[in-house]
């Protein structure tokens, strides 16, 4: 075995500035389980996401994201499990962050305040964790600010841990121990992993804004539990006492608890489920001020013979009895949505069945996003979407109104033309993509491809501009893995979901490796500088694809990270937790060189110009060799690292890039002078969340450009 060489010069690590933008894929691209709008000031609302943070609606239907500070500490701070706007000073936003309530989230919760529309933040801990991409996390909202009182917020915690309340602006919190129901509902109690098996605790919380006050406070407040048996509960007197409300329906739990001020009205949105992806049943109730239930579920399901769970609801404050109510999921055909004029007594949709065929009354678009519809599959006959959680109706204009989806949030501007409306995708600047893996081929005049999570990937031919092009036929629903061929760029090739496919026009088109086994998914893939040969450690095995034909690579751990040598066409290279591994004959067989101990998470970048150089980034430490992976050179005071990706430098040279940690702190950093010294260029607006979860890509045109995938921000592109 060679040794490892070990550099003299102590590292130091600098801050180097960097400007940060989105690159444009719009549309979203997840889930954006709820949306308020503030009811005092006109054009005051917000979005919040599972895995992306808060997004501030602007004027012209886009969206400014709010919580891009969170760094590889604060990454939950991304989980949105709850959102308040203040009813009485509208500059102020509450949100609960945490992203889950068992081990995969080391971290408690926190409620964050903000006095300037959500342009800074003050961190207030809570005892306890939230669980914002967890099951039940479209409930809500479970953040609610007494709208005669706004020192006074409640919130509902999950996993058994009751109602909470602050008397100070969300300076703290302390437990409501009158109340002690904490819901009972777990999505899967045999899921033992905590995830599907925690309680989902409280759902939704509201005030009767017309009941009178008690001591400064309003007096009657409604919370919703995620329990079959008893879910809806009231107080009277400001939260002394509780009572289980009488008339309530079993057997399900709100979802959405909205009360209309001028009607002296409560409207549940009630489901079997706590979802997003379940469906359940459901009803949809008004609630008298004097606490008498009355069942005004849509009798659309019943007449179609479908189960529907509700999810949604929206009031019209300008026209007090219009509400709307979205199914959370119905798969097939299409998801459905329900709006009355008449507090519920009858109901009207934006579809129906006449005589057996589904007929639309709306017509849509995704102009602002046209891969949303280019990516539907034969058959898949969801157009307005799935997982209807939000729905929300402008408070100060009645013709406009917004949900979030899966996918994206899609709304209207003519809502009074009910059901004849138009619906439009209206996430423009909400970038909320699973970044699984970025390449940067050069010299095709293309300076991005992504690979992501749930909608495949794209190829950017403009970074500030929606992609034209989006990964079809084949279509896979998540694309783990890109390379392309050094000496050949516009050869490239994408793992997913059991399958490879391979492009020769940087993909435009694609073709199928049909010889693929269907066994082998994830693990990394590498293209051979020519593109003759293709190595993938996969989850079958390390496999070789050369001609169309496969063979298996026994000398290669199916669990090692892979690279090619972009220059020369017979070097590949692997690295695992016990070192690293060369092959010298196109991948047919590697012979480990260097052994490099780590527990972990290795990744390798092979220099875009130069034959030989390679970088090794592990756990432990950054390593780096000019001579085909024979010897490697550490650099110095790095204690651990994640993703590495190498690209032009200023006046020619070569710059590598790498989330590692230095003096404890992690970060994204550069270097220019081969790791003998690192220049931080994350900053404190842009901390990309957890280092372990994204990737890199660097540009071999373009000096200083590079690329950041993130889990749940989409891609940024940095320039100096």
């Amino acid at each position: 075995m060679h040794s490892l060489l070990f550099l003299g010069s102590f590292l130091l690590s600098t801050v180097s500035g960097y400007t940060w933008k989105n690159v444009k894929i719009g549309g979203g691209g997840g889930f954006t389980p709820g949306i308020v709008f503030n009811p005092t000031e006109k054009g005051v609302a917000y979005a919040r996401t599972d895995i992306g943070g808060l997004y501030r609606l602007n004027a012209d239907d886009s969206w400014t994201p709010l919580t891009d500070y969170a760094n590889d500490t604060t990454w939950h701070d991304w989980g949105v499990d709850a959102l308040a706007t203040d009813p009485i000073d509208a500059r102020r936003v509450y949100i609960t962050v945490g992203m889950y309530t068992n081990s995969w989230d080391p971290n408690n919760a926190s409620v964050m305040r903000s006095q300037d529309y959500g342009k800074t933040w003050s961190r207030t801990p809570l005892p306890f964790k939230a669980g914002g991409n967890q099951p039940g996390r479209g409930m809500g909202e479970r953040l609610a600010i007494d709208p005669n009182n706004n020192k006074i917020i409640y919130f509902g915690a999950r996993s058994g841990n009751g109602l909470w309340k602050s008397v100070d602006q969300g300076l703290s919190f302390q437990k409501v121990t009158s109340f002690t129901a904490v819901g009972t509902y777990v999505a899967d109690s045999t899921d033992t992993s905590g995830y599907n098996n925690d309680i989902d605790g409280l759902a939704a919380i509201t005030f009767d804004s017309t009941s009178p006050l008690k001591n400064g406070s309003t007096s009657r407040i409604y919370v919703g539990t995620a329990d079959r048996d008893s879910s809806t509960w009231v107080s009277n007197d400001a939260g002394e006492t509780w009572t289980a409300m009488v008339g309530q329906p079993t057997g399900v739990f709100p979802h959405k608890m909205k009360f209309s001020k001028e009607e002296k009205a409560l409207y549940i949105s009630y489901n079997s489920e706590s979802g997003p992806y379940s469906a359940g049943f459901g009803y949809v109730y008004h609630v008298s001020s004097n606490g008498t239930f009355t069942n005004i579920t849509p009798a659309w399901a019943a007449k179609n013979s479908v189960t529907i769970g509700y999810g949604g609801l929206a009031l019209d404050t300008q026209k007090p009895g219009t509400l709307m109510v979205a199914a959370m999921n119905l798969w097939a055909p299409d998801v459905q949505i329900f709006r009355s004029t008449d507090s519920g007594a009858t109901w009207t949709t934006i579809w129906d069945y006449v005589n057996g065929t589904q007929t639309k009354y709306y017509t849509q678009d995704t102009n602002l996003a046209p891969w949303i519809n280019n990516q539907r599959q034969p058959g898949d006959t969801k157009i307005l979407g799935w997982m209807l959680e939000s729905l929300e109706i402008n408070p100060f204009d009645s013709q406009h109104f917004l949900y979030g989806t899966g996918v994206t949030i899609y709304g209207s501007h003519n809502l009074e033309s009910w059901p004849k409306i138009h619906i439009s995708s209206l996430a423009d600047g909400i970038e909320e993509e699973s970044v699984q893996n970025l390449i940067s081929p050069p010299g095709i005049s293309i300076p991005l491809i992504s690979a992501v999570g749930d909608d495949g990937g794209f190829v950017h031919y403009d970074l500030d501009k929606v992609p034209e092009n989006s990964f079809v036929d084949p279509f896979w629903s998540t694309t783990t893995a890109l390379d392309y061929a050094g000496l050949a760029p516009k050869n490239v090739l994408r793992i997913g979901n059991s399958q490879l496919a391979t492009s020769t026009d940087a993909g435009k088109n694609w073709t199928l490796v049909s010889s693929a086994p269907s066994t082998a998914s994830g693990g990394a893939i590498a293209y051979a500088a020519d593109a003759s040969a293709i190595v993938w450690a996969s989850s079958a095995g390390s496999l070789r694809v050369a001609s169309n034909s496969i063979t298996t690579i026994s000398s290669l751990p199916s669990n090692a990270a892979v690279v090619a040598d972009r220059v020369n066409p017979a070097y590949f290279y692997a690295g695992d937790t016990t070192g690293v591994l060369v092959s010298k004959d196109g991948g047919k067989t590697f012979t480990r060189t260097v052994n490099v101990t780590s527990y972990g998470g290795v990744k390798m970048a092979a220099h875009p110009a130069t034959a030989g150089d390679v970088w090794l980034s592990t756990d432990l430490g950054i390593y780096h060799s000019t001579n085909f992976g024979s010897t490697f050179t550490q650099s110095p005071s790095v204690t651990g690292a994640n993703a590495i990706a190498v690209g032009r430098g200023a006046g020619n040279g070569t710059n590598v890039y790498s989330f590692n940690t230095i003096g404890g702190v992690a970060a994204l950093r550069l270097t220019s002078d081969v790791g003998k010294t690192w220049s931080t260029i994350s900053d404190a607006e842009h901390g990309f969340a957890s280092a372990s979860a994204n990737c890199l890509a660097a540009s071999w045109e373009t000096p200083g450009l590079v690329f950041v995938g993130t889990n749940g921000r989409g891609v940024f592109y940095g320039l100096p």
